[in-house]
């Protein structure tokens, strides 16, 4: 933008909020938030089995929007190329979606064995990483980092079908738990701070 001089960092532009100020003006409403969230997150472990229904019928009715959304794109693009594409993928998406809400126990089952393919995959590029960084101090910690996702993922397949009554329950509790005490953290800190 001409006439205007370039922002050279250490203040924000004009227009934006300073971030630390407005943490600082609602650290309460931070606080409360994140108390929130760790007792959620807490109800959440309590019941994984009906937590793991709960995140399958939630990831169910993404994807249905999801699949719609696609398919929606899909029609106004049609001159693009990309038609079938979109088309498809908007399709399994909308498919799978309502697959998982007609049989949502069949859903968590499914979403289960993908949460422990994914642990399995990230802990081994995790692993591999860790060996290119070896000359680097910190190589041992995400060496270890992905050794706990691949024990984790290992752990979920192995005890399948088992697992599908806690493992998807169990990552979303701790998700929960861990961003609530972020938010108490951060409010605590800005009440020190104002």
């Amino acid at each position: 933008m001409s006439g205007q001089e370039p922002n050279a960092g250490g203040t924000p532009p004009p227009n934006v909020p300073d971030l630390t100020q407005l943490v600082r003006d609602n650290w309460l409403k931070f606080l409360v938030l994140g108390v929130l969230m760790v007792i959620g997150g807490t109800i959440v472990l309590v019941i994984p089995y009906a937590s793991s229904i709960a995140v399958a019928l939630v990831i169910g009715l993404v994807l249905i929007v999801v699949g719609v959304l696609q398919l929606w794109h899909a029609m106004q693009v049609k001159e693009w190329g990309g038609f079938l594409g979109q088309s498809l993928v908007g399709i399994i998406a909308l498919v799978g979606g309502v697959a998982i809400y007609y049989n949502p126990v069949a859903g968590t089952e499914a979403l289960t064995l993908v949460l422990s393919a994914v642990f399995i995959a990230q802990g081994v590029a995790q692993a591999l990483f860790s060996f290119r960084l070896r000359p680097h101090t910190s190589w041992g910690w995400i060496l270890a980092s992905g050794i706990i996702a691949i024990a984790a993922g290992l752990m979920i397949l192995l005890d399948f079908p088992a697992s599908t009554g806690w493992a998807l329950g169990l990552v979303a509790g701790i998700s929960i738990m861990f961003n609530g005490w972020s938010y108490v953290a951060i409010a605590l800190a800005a009440h020190k701070k104002a």
